[in-house]
């Protein structure tokens, strides 16, 4: 690992991700330095992903005139964000997130992104149909993965030497079926229907698509790796839109593809196997098969009873989540319930858990209702 050679002091993330025992469950939350990249005004939806930096005072200091994509090419700025929540909940949190976002993949394979103000994520031109050109040129393309990213890697290793030990570096990627919802409806949506025009009119050829953006992942992840990640997440945030049957048939086996695939290429490289996480939010029918799908961690997001879900995956797997977020408007009093039934329904968390939200940090959160968050965790877990 070139990232750096500071030995790690705190590894209860790791451990806890390899199904070891673990002192008191270890904390970190998506989006946990960041507001919501933004809210499209059109849909009323809001966009997310698994950022650091964006929703602290801070964060508006160090990110100065620079759009988004800027930030997250500049190996300076992307570090100094991703390491903001680390420093300002000291000894609360347990995991820093690299800053970067799911669809510098989409660039990567030749389309154009834009984020826009008061929109979110553009594509200006969408892949609209097989038949379109742009289908055949993004097929053919071999993209080097290792050169198109490369401000990504050196984002890593550079917050690798500022962190200098003190929590461990989490990398990530889309899950395929999410970045084809973006790629074909170039943007958020309510109804995706270019979508589900894609998975139903042309299956075969979205299969291919998802296919190749899956070996990119791969290569993706694994360069992260290379660069310093100590663990890496897959985030499928659009799985819930998918009926059971869909995704096991057009999700599930890329999610497979890319855990299968992910330590053979790390052993190519010669690098450690890290820990493997999938998020696929809103696929609560799915539990079962992803506690099989080759991940060490299954996400969960808030709308999956903690209870439950521990029957569910039988000690399979370790599960992460899953506070729903709203709790955080909810004031102290709620924020202690909601943390009380969580650790109850998972068992009180010495093992098999890691604390996360059932998704990311909602618009207007103040950062100290969070910190109440983290401390109420510490407050119940201590063993």
């Amino acid at each position: 690992m070139s990232g750096t050679s500071t030995s790690l002091q705190n590894d209860r993330l790791l451990r806890a991700a390899r199904g070891e025992q673990v002192d008191r469950p270890p904390i970190w939350v998506m989006r946990q330095g960041k507001q919501p990249r933004n809210i499209d005004t059109s849909t009323k939806k809001i966009e997310f992903i698994a950022l650091a930096g964006r929703y602290l005072p801070e964060y508006k200091e160090a990110k100065g005139d620079h759009d988004f994509f800027e930030c997250c090419r500049t190996p300076e700025i992307a570090s100094t964000l991703t390491i903001q929540p680390v420093e300002r909940y000291e000894n609360l949190i347990d995991a820093a997130i690299i800053f970067s976002d799911i669809l510098v993949i989409p660039q990567a394979m030749g389309m154009e992104v834009e984020m826009i103000e008061g929109k979110g994520p553009s594509f200006p031109n969408p892949l609209k149909s097989p038949e379109d050109g742009q289908y055949a040129r993004i097929m053919q393309k071999n993209v080097d993965v290792k050169a198109e990213l490369d401000y990504v890697y050196h984002a890593i290793t550079l917050t690798r030497k500022k962190l200098r030990g003190r929590v461990p570096l989490i990398g990530f990627c889309g899950a395929p079926w999410t970045l084809l919802c973006y790629m074909v409806e170039g943007g958020g949506t309510k109804i995706f229907k270019e979508a589900k025009t894609w998975l139903f009119r042309y299956p075969n050829e979205s299969k291919k698509l998802m296919e190749k953006i899956a070996a990119i992942c791969v290569e993706y992840l694994a360069q992260q790796v290379v660069a310093g990640a100590q663990i890496v997440q897959v985030f499928d945030s659009w799985a819930g839109e998918l009926s059971p049957s869909s995704f096991k048939e057009f999700a599930l086996p890329t999610l497979r593809y890319i855990s299968q695939h992910l330590p053979n290429r790390l052993r190519e490289l010669s690098q450690e196997i890290v820990p493997m996480i999938v998020f696929a939010k809103g696929a609560w029918y799915a539990l079962d098969e992803l506690c099989d799908s080759g991940y060490n961690v299954v996400g969960l997001d808030w709308l999956q009873d903690p209870a439950e879900a521990v029957r569910v995956a039988r000690g399979r797997v370790t599960l992460q989540g899953n506070a729903d977020p709203g709790v955080l408007y909810g004031g102290k009093a709620a924020i202690s319930k909601v943390v009380e039934e969580m650790v109850a329904g998972f068992g009180g968390g010495s093992k098999g858990w890691i604390v996360n939200l059932g998704h990311g940090i909602t618009p207007f959160v103040d950062p100290d209702d969070l910190k109440f968050f983290f401390t109420e965790v510490h407050r119940c877990t201590k063993l």
